[in-house]
Parts: C-alpha cells; sequence; structure tokens
C-alpha cells in the first residue's frame, strides 16, 4: 500500500486554502440554540455550493426548515463503479457568549498561530481541509480513488431533526449507496512521548438519551409547612442522579485502545483503577474518563414564579449518555433513581454504535497518518458524544471519526469543543488537508 501524493507539480497545495477556508466559514453565524430554535445554515451552505461549483462540482442544498439547509454534493472518482465515500460535516455550533471570549467568536481571527472562532474545532476546522483538499485536486485534474458523497450537514448539534434525521427519512438516496464514511470526531494526537503521538480514529459513540424530570407536589403558601414540596422531590431526585458513581464497563473499543496505551507505556494498566491511567493521557482523560462508564449529569433546572409560592410542579434536565450494550442498563438505574415522585421524559434519543477497529479503510487511515507523521502510532476511540454518524449507519453505512490533526501537547484539544476561546492551530489545519489528499488516493 503507497502513501503517496497524487502529484508532484510543485504549484499543487492541498493545504493551501484551508486557514481561509476555516476562518471564512467561522464567520458565518451558524448558531443552533436547540428545539428548532437556529440562525440558520443557508448562508454557510450557499457558501460551500459555490466554491465547490467554482471547481466544477454541482451540489443540492436541501431545506427542512426555512433557512435549515445541508448540501449534498458528488465528487466523481477514477473508478465510477466503486461505491461511494461518505465524507460528512455539519455547518451549525453551538451558542458563544462574546462577552468570555479574548475575540469575536465569529470573526474568524487568525493569531498566535490559530485560527480563532465557534466552530474552529467543531467542526469547520475539517469543513475546511475538506474543501481545500477537493478544490486543489480538482484544478489539479486528480480524482479521489472512488467517488466521494460530501455532506455538510444542519443541526447536528442538536440531534440533527432538522439535517441527518430528515435527510435519511425524506432523502435517503442521498446516502445510501454509501456503506462506509468518514466525519468527527476522532484523528486527533494525544502526545505520549518525546517522539510518539498517538492518534484516536473515532469507532464507538456512546447513545444519548436528554430527558425532562417532572415532579408534582401541593401548591402553597411559602411561609406553612409542607411536606409535598415538588421542588424538593425534584432536587432530591437530581442529587441522587447527579452523585451516582456509575460502575466500569469496558467496551471492545475501550480495551483495545488500552491494549495499546499498555503497548506504547510499556506497562500494564489496571482497569480497576483508573488513576494513574487517565493522569497520562492529559485533557483527552475528560472524555475518556466518560467512555468508561453511563454518565447523566443534569444541566437545567426550573420551577417557580414568586418567593413566597410553593409551586405545585417542577422540572429539570439531565444529558444522559449510555455505552454501546448498556442501554438497558442504564435507564433500569436512571428509573431506581428517581423513585416515585419523579416521572421522566425524553427530550432528543439516539443510539450507541460500535464497529470493528479494522479493515482497508482502517490500514489506509493509519498509513496515511504515518506518511505525514513517521511518529504517529493509531488506536480506536469510544466517544463520548454523538455525530451524524447514528443517522448514517441505520442506512448500514459504517462510520468513523477521522478529522486528522497533529496538535501541540500543550493544547487543552478538549477544551475547545463547546468552550470559550475555541482554536485550531492553522500547523494542524495544513496537516490535516495533507492527510486527506493522501487518504483520497487510496480510500
Amino acid at each position: 500500500m503507497t502513501s503517496t501524493s497524487p502529484t508532484d507539480r510543485p504549484d499543487y497545495a492541498p493545504d493551501a486554502e484551508v486557514v481561509e477556508l476555516c476562518s471564512e466559514l467561522i464567520r458565518f453565524d451558524t448558531t443552533n440554540y436547540g428545539n428548532g430554535k437556529s440562525n440558520g445554515e443557508r448562508d454557510a451552505a450557499e457558501y460551500v455550493a459555490a466554491k465547490l461549483d467554482e471547481v466544477g462540482i454541482g451540489s443540492t442544498i436541501y431545506e427542512s426548515e426555512p433557512g435549515r439547509a445541508s448540501l449534498v454534493a458528488t465528487w466523481e472518482g477514477e473508478d465510477p463503479t466503486a461505491e461511494p465515500l461518505l465524507v460528512h460535516g455539519h455547518l451549525d455550533v453551538v451558542p458563544a457568549d462574546p462577552k468570555d471570549w479574548k475575540v469575536d467568536p465569529f470573526a474568524g481571527e487568525i493569531f498566535d498561530g490559530c485560527v480563532w472562532g465557534r466552530g474552529a474545532v467543531d467542526m469547520k476546522d475539517f469543513d475546511a481541509m475538506v474543501i481545500s483538499v477537493v478544490r486543489a485536486r480538482q484544478r489539479a485534474g486528480v480524482k479521489p480513488r472512488r467517488p466521494v458523497r460530501l455532506v455538510f450537514t444542519a443541526d447536528e448539534e442538536a440531534g440533527g431533526l432538522y439535517g441527518a434525521q430528515w435527510l435519511i427519512k425524506n432523502h435517503p438516496e442521498t446516502v445510501s449507496d454509501c456503506t462506509e464514511g468518514i466525519g468527527e470526531v476522532g484523528g486527533f494526537s494525544v502526545t505520549m512521548k518525546d517522539d510518539l503521538r498517538l492518534y484516536l480514529i473515532e469507532t464507538a459513540e456512546k447513545g444519548m438519551n436528554w430527558m425532562r424530570l417532572k415532579a408534582r407536589g401541593t401548591a402553597g403558601h411559602g411561609s406553612m409547612v409542607n411536606n409535598d414540596n415538588a421542588v424538593t422531590n425534584l432536587v432530591e431526585a437530581v442529587t441522587r442522579i447527579g452523585n451516582h458513581e456509575w460502575p466500569l464497563r469496558l467496551t471492545p473499543t475501550v480495551k483495545e485502545f488500552l491494549k495499546t496505551l499498555e503497548d506504547v507505556l510499556g506497562t500494564e494498566l489496571d482497569p480497576e483503577d483508573m488513576t494513574e491511567t487517565l493522569a497520562k493521557l492529559g485533557s483527552f482523560s475528560r472524555m475518556f474518563g466518560a467512555t468508561i462508564r453511563n454518565t447523566a449529569n443534569p444541566t437545567m433546572l426550573s420551577a417557580g414564579y414568586k418567593v413566597n409560592v410553593i409551586p405545585g410542579d417542577a422540572e429539570a434536565h439531565v444529558d444522559g449518555r449510555f455505552l454501546p450494550g448498556y442501554e438497558d442498563e442504564f435507564f433500569a438505574t436512571i428509573d431506581e433513581l428517581l423513585g416515585d415522585k419523579v416521572q421522566r421524559e425524553t427530550v432528543i434519543e439516539d443510539i450507541a454504535l460500535e464497529t470493528g477497529y479494522d479493515g482497508r479503510l482502517v490500514e489506509i487511515m493509519k498509513s496515511v497518518l504515518k506518511a505525514e507523521d513517521p511518529q504517529s502510532r493509531t488506536a480506536p476511540l469510544l466517544m463520548s458524544g454523538g455525530t451524524d454518524a447514528k443517522s448514517w449507519s441505520r442506512l448500514g453505512v459504517r462510520c468513523f471519526g477521522f478529522v486528522p490533526l497533529q496538535l501541540p501537547p500543550d493544547l487543552d484539544f478538549m477544551g475547545m469543543f463547546h468552550g470559550i476561546d475555541e482554536r485550531v492551530p492553522t500547523a494542524s489545519l495544513e496537516f490535516g488537508s495533507r492527510v486527506l489528499d493522501r487518504f483520497f488516493s487510496e480510500a
């Protein structure tokens, strides 16, 4: 298997536009507030369409609701009979409060060697890398090995109801001929030693259940004794959930990751005591710690309308995430913790995923990373969050997280996701473009 660039022409540079593209994409305020409330992705989708059209690739924009736009395009390959490869990214971003940031989160500023702004790592970096490579190869007349289905979606940050989920229900033909795909979140590096970087390829995701908890009680005057206070009933249940210590559960993906980690560190790891292991993983430990057990985090509380009135009802929201194979255990535990005074209802839910860390596509990912970074080593990743891969998998697409980024060892990359001062190093963007360029030649 070779890992060569498609052309030795001195004017060929798959990474030439990536920094500018990333900056320009960030300037589109595609904030997704959830519950169907959004600034909309239409302008960003039209921008992508124009960039593809400039190099001869037509696209179609689908709107699930006015302004909620997803784009689909086909990039022709050398072998037109081969099954298309799905390459997907989303255009929406989570909210950002400018007063918390060093810079305007939607200005796309470039300084200190980074592109700053909301979406820099989640996930307009990947969108920009893909567009940069596609444009460079089209201009050079170099096709990918097989057709590539480019999909840029709306609403991923709120579960994809107006994006990927809407597409598979209303236009399944857009991706139904694909059997493999890449998208967020894996492919980034974790520095383990001075001469070794571990690149994590996502092969699994936790399932999710965003739930609303409702407690009913007896309304009354705030000055009187009340033994059926809805707020008290709710808070007691929320406290039990928030403080619950979920048992350790090791999925096949995590077992393979730990096996690689043992080899890299040259030491045996104790799955029952992750304290030392987590300490070696730096900022990545926050994500990894959530991949070895189910989690349920209370995130919102609502009750009452006046300080001297005991309300008759109270509500809370909980972000629940369950490991592949442990969904039943998750819900049984939640219901036990809730007790008989609080009921739950699902707001948004989605499946857990897990595929093997094997096959031709995985070997190609390893190869192209090694070609650009000889100090690379790869391992599978179970992601604590979720992506549009959940939707595509319903149509039989085997999805991987592969956003190749060689990161500085001191960058708190995990803190960039939905965090303040989100940014991505320009060198990482350029690295990722070169890796993807090799990938498209072989995948």
